[in-house]
This record gives structure tokens, sequence and C-alpha cells, in this order.
């Protein structure tokens, strides 16, 4: 490649579109929700510094565009030297602080704090993601520019410029979401759904004739898959809950639908009701209609603490929408786990209703993560006026969860943004690793709604906003289990969390997105107001969970 070859595909280099850059890699080594290793920092801290170079870029060019003057000679040199050594300066401060502010963030967590920085290690990642950034933009530019000249032969200039950002921006669209996205969703279905031993897999079938997927079933056992069947076939029995409750129990009633049980939402759900009518799930005193993460996984340190608590007498109900691990079903199949957990609710509830109020059970919905955002979504007004469910439990909510961020905008003032009060707590309260949704200004009302979120969540307090401006959290105090050295740059506060939300997952139980068996205790207590239970019944099942059904949803990820 000659040197004019390459000059006219890359450009010249620009040293203070560098500076910036250099500006968010060294903002980028401040603490946000999660912390980082050398690895990771190093990714992060290259692709700010490209995209910090991106905006001078993106703000030179429209310095020239509008013809505004020029510094040149000494004066933009002397300009140059000084800004530099703002930067460095900078850069400087920000190394000699960073381990200590990771290792602070460690330690809030119950981790072991790092021994070094690793600086060598960062700098050479972010290096190479720099400049693989660079490379890829500049390919992206000469392609602007192949395009531009084939405009100049039948347009003015300026129309060619406009019509030749528009074309690339829709070619690059087109053939990332409908081509390479639909073929990569396409691809992770299939091999996930191989990869949960369907159909000839499938390991036998219940002997009980009252589980789902046995020989008298309406499901098929071997379509249900892998985060089904777990589902059905763990947890405990009446024997297990009547040596806890010290009282005769009853095995809790577990219905599950897989996606290739049936070939739309609402065929799965109309099969799910089926089900629950076999089974006599309601003649018990609770059912739960429950939404799973992405792959369909349902976590037992939700769902075990439930069954105790209401000495096996409950049904749960739940159905599979996808294949895809959470953090790409959020992305790239939004809708199918909206559409299934409303079909589900429709079908469930609209029977219920038909039902006597003296005998039908007490109905209530529940969902973590992904599974939560469903939920919220499927519990529309229907759901709350219309004879209105019992109540709800969400855990994790995600951030776009329109309903969440409803509520969360009803706060009362003095109240903060990870943990809001809403009016007198008798409708809707909040739990967290550390609050259990058990004190309010006002009892609670004929409806229960409990929100628990951890304030180190950034799958729930993520905000898109944040490459202009801070998150409203950013706005309060800084929360117990947070950094107090966090601080807002635009554009990289949005990648740190960005970040943030995909190490969350491997968070610690009690920080991130790992929630934890013994938090979902008090407020499955708040919600379902199970009879006869105490406080000491509560930390009698804390310590059962610590010892027993332990499960924390760093495998909500699947």
């Amino acid at each position: 490649m000659s040197k004019h070859f390459a000059s006219r595909i890359f450009g010249p280099f620009s040293v203070p579109c560098f500076l910036l850059g250099l500006l968010f890699f060294g903002a980028s080594l401040t603490p946000s929700l999660i912390p980082r290793g050398p690895d990771v920092q190093g990714i992060l801290g290259g692709l700010v510094t490209a995209l910090g170079y991106l905006l001078g870029e993106i703000i030179s060019l429209l310095w020239r565009a509008l013809d505004l003057p020029l510094l040149s000679g000494r004066l933009a040199q002397g300009m140059t030297w000084l800004v530099s050594a703002a930067v460095i300066a900078f850069f400087i401060w920000v190394l000699g602080s960073s381990l200590t502010w990771q290792n602070e963030l460690r330690q809030q967590m119950g981790l072991e704090p790092a021994d070094a920085l690793h600086l060598v290690r960062i700098v050479i990642i972010a290096i190479a993601t720099f400049l693989f950034a660079f490379f890829v933009g500049r390919l992206v530019a000469s392609f602007f520019r192949l395009i531009r000249a084939w405009f100049y032969r039948v347009m003015p200039v300026r129309r060619a410029n406009v019509l030749g950002v528009i074309t690339v921006a829709l070619l690059l669209f087109v053939v990332s979401r409908d081509g390479i996205f639909d073929r990569v969703v396409e691809g992770l279905d299939e091999s996930y759904e191989a990869a949960q031993h369907l159909f000839d897999r499938a390991p036998p079938q219940p002997d009980d004739q009252q589980m789902t997927g046995s020989a008298a079933s309406l499901i098929d056992w071997a379509a249900i898959g892998e985060p089904g069947r777990e589902f059905i076939t763990s947890g405990p029995g009446a024997e297990a809950i009547s040596a806890f409750t010290g009282r005769p129990a009853l095995d809790p009633i577990r219905v599950y639908v897989g996606r290739a049980n049936a070939d739309s939402p609402r065929e799965r759900a109309e099969l799910a009701l089926a089900e629950l009518k076999r089974l006599g799930a309601f003649e018990r005193k609770v059912l739960i209609i429950a939404s799973p993460t992405g792959t369909g996984w349902m976590d037992p340190g939700a769902q075990d603490p439930v069954e105790y608590m209401h000495n096996g007498d409950i049904a749960t109900v739940s159905a599979q929408y996808s294949y895809l691990q959470s953090p790409l079903a959020l992305i790239l199949e939004t809708s199918t786990g909206l559409e299934q957990a409303t079909a589900l609710q429709d079908v469930v509830h609209g029977y219920w209703k038909t039902l006597p109020e003296e005998t039908r059970p007490r109905l209530y919905v529940h969902g973590l993560s992904l599974g939560a955002w469903s939920s919220m979504y499927a519990t529309n007004l229907f759901r709350l006026l219309d004879d209105p469910i019992d109540g709800a439990f969400w855990a994790g909510p995600p951030f776009p969860s329109a309903f969440w961020n409803y509520v969360q905008n009803q706060r009362n003032p003095d109240s903060t943004w990870v943990l809001p009060t809403i009016g007198d707590g008798s409708l809707v309260r909040y739990a967290s690793h550390t609050v259990d949704a058990s004190e309010a200004a006002a009892e609670w009302g004929d409806m229960r709604i409990a929100f628990l979120q951890y304030v180190s969540d950034p799958v729930v307090f993520y905000d898109p906003a944040s490459l202009w401006r801070p998150p409203p959290w950013m706005n309060d105090p800084t929360a117990e289990g947070t950094s107090k050295h966090f601080i807002f740059v635009p554009i990289v506060t949005q990648f740190q969390l960005a970040l943030d939300m995909a190490l969350s997952f491997g968070a610690p139980p009690g920080h991130g997105h790992a929630y934890y068996a013994r938090d979902y205790i008090s407020p499955w207590v708040e919600v379902t107001a199970p009879a006869g239970w105490t406080a000491a019944d509560t930390e009698r099942l804390k310590a059962q969970c610590d010892n027993g059904f332990q499960a924390g949803c760093s495998n909500a990820l699947r």
C-alpha cells in the first residue's frame, strides 16, 4: 500500500482529536457500579479513546463547515502544548487513584482487593482496541468518500454530501440489522434449542402422574427443554416442606410449557391453562404466573422460598419464549417475551376471573430480570382494575421497563431513585440487599406490589440518556454499596454503565445483577402474606437458604 493511497484511505492523524480521546481514557479509569479488571479496563479505555477521537473529528468538521476561524502558527502550537499538559496531568492523577477506587468498590462487595493496577496490560489492550476501532472508522469514512464521488457526477456538492451520509448509514443499518443480525439470531436460537437437549436427547419423563411432562400430562416432556425440566423436577416436595413447617404439607404444583411445545404464544398459554386444570392448580391457596429469563430459566432462589412459606399449597405456571441468553434476548428478541407473558396472563387471569372469589386461589405475577420486564408489560390495567390480581413481585427489572419507569417517577421527593418510596407504601414498596420492604407509612392495601433491586445493578439503573446527562440516581447522595468517586463524564459514563451490565451477572450475590435467594424471602412474605408466618420463620428460612437452596442470579444470564 503506497503512502499516498494509505493517506487517502485513512486520512491524517489529528493530535487534538487524540488528546480528547486520551481525556476520555483517563475518565474511564474512574469507578462505576461494578469493579473492572485490567483486560476489561483496557477494552473500555481503547473504545472511549476512539470515541473521543471521533467526537473531535466531528467537532472539527462542523467548525470548518461553519467557516469559523482556526488557530495557526505559534499560538496553535502553544495551545496544543498547554492542552496536552493538562490532559497528561489529569491522566496521571487518575492513574494514581484508580487502584484505590477499584479496591474500595471490591471491598464493598466482599471481594479480595487487587494487588496491582497492571497498567502495562491495560495500555496494550487499549492500544489494540483503539487501533481496531480507528481502522473500522477509517474504512467507513473511505466508503463514504467513494459513495459521495459517485453522487458528485450527477448532483451538486452539498446534496452529494448529505445523500452520501444517508446512503452509508442506511446501508450499514440494513446489512447489520436485516442481514447479519437476523442470521445471528436464527443461528443462536437453533444452537440453544440443541443445547437444551430437546426431543430425542431428553431424560426419562417423571413417573409421578401429578407432574408436568409425565405420561398423563398434556405437555410433551421431550419438547419442554432443559430449563423447564429443571424447574419441574427440582424444588421442595411435601416431605421437605413439612420438615421445615412442622405441619402436613402438599407437593407444590409446577407447570411449564417450552417454546417447542406449541407454535404460538397463545397456543402455549392455552396448553398451560389446560395443564393447570388437570393438576388442580385452581384449588390451591396461591397461584403464581411467573415469567422466566431469556433462555427459559426459573431461579430456584426465587421459587423455592415461597413454596415453603405456603406449606406447598401453591401452584406456579410459566412459559418459555426464547432460547437466547437474557442479554441477547433483551436486545434481539424483546417482543417475543412480551407477547408470551401477555398471552399467558390473558389466558390464566381470564379463566381465574370466572371462578368464585371465595374458593379461587390468590393470584400473583412474578418475574426476574427479562422475566420481570415481560411480566410488567403483561400486567396491564385489566389485571390491575378488572377483577385485579392480588399482587406482584418483580426482581431486577431492566431499565427499559415502561411500568417500572412510571412507578419510579412517582417517587416521593425526599426519596432516592435507587430505593424510592411511593406514596404511603400501601401499594408499592421496594427491597434491596439491605432493605426488606416491611416498613412503610401505611399498612398494605388490597393489592401488594414489590420491587427487588440492588443499588449496584446496572441492568436496572443503566440510562441511555447518560450519553449526555447524568442518570437520575447520580444526583442523589451516594448509596451504600456504590462508589463516591463515580463521576459523570458525557459518553464515557454511558459506556462504563454498558460494560457494567455485561459484568453484573458475575457479581457476588447481593450485588450487581446477582440476586440472592435470601433477599427474595422478605419481599415474598410482604406480598403474599403467608398464614401464620412469623419473623422467626423468616430467619429460619433464610438460614435454610444459606445452607440449602442457595441461588444467585449469576445464572440469570442463561
